[in-house]
């Protein structure tokens, strides 16, 4: 009975502040995984800014339509979401498999998507090495065939 009680107590308390006795970090994997396996891509956009640390280093590829590295969320999100958005029809980043190990994660897999000015789809192959420290996203940077992409823009 006075175990009962003390169950019943944990549970009252844990519900009324809001935790969970299951709680449980995310891993830096699932974190990753979390930006682009959304329902939708504000989910994957919202997931993002959650991890994203302030001073993010992000750098997109030479050769690529976007190259270069940014500063922080706001810098990003200009100089590469927005142009993707704005540019393209159904660009996305479709994950193959992850790997894993410690602070990195490496997703990979393929960029598609139809250039809204020249209406030309494109294909290419893509990886993106991500490091974290204590659950935020600290640094992104980008591997592609640009030339599939450049392609389709002209």
């Amino acid at each position: 009975m006075v175990i009962e009680r003390m169950i019943f107590s944990l549970a009252v308390i844990s519900a009324l502040s809001g935790c969970s006795l299951n709680q449980k970090k995310m891993t830096n994997l699932e974190i990753i995984k979390s930006t682009y396996e959304g329902k939708t891509s504000e989910e994957n956009g919202r997931n993002l800014a959650k991890y994203v640390a302030e001073d993010i280093s992000w750098t997109e590829a030479k050769g690529f339509p976007y190259a270069g590295t940014y500063i922080g969320l706001e810098e990003v999100s200009k100089n590469v979401f927005h142009r993707l958005g704005s540019e393209w029809i159904d660009y996305k980043f479709s994950p193959e498999d992850y790997v894993a190990s410690e602070d990195k994660v490496v997703a990979y897999g393929t960029y598609t998507g139809t250039n809204k000015i020249t209406g030309k789809y494109f294909e290419a192959r893509v990886a993106h090495v991500w490091k974290l420290k204590d659950g935020k996203i600290r640094s992104f940077e980008q591997f592609v065939d640009s030339q599939p992409v450049n392609n389709s823009m002209k």
